[in-house]
């Protein structure tokens, strides 16, 4: 992660088309293989050691492009992402507003929806059906890979997506392309009006972490907002699961 800025190699400011060709190349390389590896190891492959190993290679992947592109291409110098620009107390409101979302829509319509017997059976496929193991996953998913994803899709991919279309349109397109890596995963644990549903949750969510990257320059306001929300995802989740 960095301070944002919009430069090319050594520091010095891209013209605009190189910016956006640079930004559209990096989009290319980074999100189709991510989902490609999420989609051979929870829908083509699952349990197999080929899907595992390419379900692995694309989380690898997503963790370490983002990284290896800002140091070596766009030559930028590593960095915490310091709030400078605090946003801590939107960015909470944000997500207990989402959180109270989350909940509202589960408790009105979520039990008619949602088959839990499904979910039940694939998450105990998945090794999560211990209430243990269940609650460690859910505090890896809040404190780390929260964190990752802010990395990913905020950090890296709001910034190509704001060098292609600016701050306002990026946060839409950046938003989209995080909805479609998680439709992937959503299906297979759901139905499709469940999953459609989740879809358009998840694309508020990223417009929301989106907005917070493009107005206070750092990761952590949009991770806290994002946090509080995995935290009402993983409630709703327990319920299903362990009634």
């Amino acid at each position: 992660m960095t301070e944002s800025r919009d430069t090319g190699a050594a520091g010095a400011v891209a013209p605009p088309r190189a910016g956006a060709l640079r930004a559209l190349l990096a989009l290319a390389l980074l999100v189709p293989a991510a989902s490609l590896g999420t989609a051979i190891g929870l829908v083509w492959g699952p349990g197999t050691p080929l899907g595992k190993a390419l379900f692995f290679a694309g989380k690898a992947w997503l963790v370490m492009f983002p990284a290896v592109w800002w140091l070596r291409v766009e030559r930028g110098r590593p960095s915490l992402s310091p709030p400078r620009l605090g946003g801590f107390r939107v960015a909470a409101l944000l997500g207990v507003l989402q959180s109270a979302v989350v909940l509202g829509v589960y408790g009105l319509a979520g039990g008619s929806l949602v088959d839990a017997g499904r979910v039940q059976a694939m998450v105990e496929r998945a090794g999560l059906g211990d209430w243990r193991v269940y609650l460690a996953g859910a505090l890896y998913w809040i404190a780390v890979n929260s964190v990752l994803e802010e990395y990913v899709w905020r950090w890296f991919v709001f910034r190509q997506c704001e060098a292609l279309a600016g701050a306002r349109a990026g946060v839409a397109l950046a938003a989209g392309l995080f909805t479609v890596h998680h439709i992937v995963a959503l299906q297979v644990y759901f139905s499709w009006p469940v999953t459609v549903l989740g879809a358009a949750g998840v694309f508020a969510g990223g417009v929301v972490w989106s907005w917070c990257y493009a107005r206070y320059r750092s990761v952590w306001p949009g991770w806290l907002s994002h946090a509080i929300v995995d935290v009402a995802v993983f409630a709703v989740g327990a319920v299903i699961i362990f009634g």
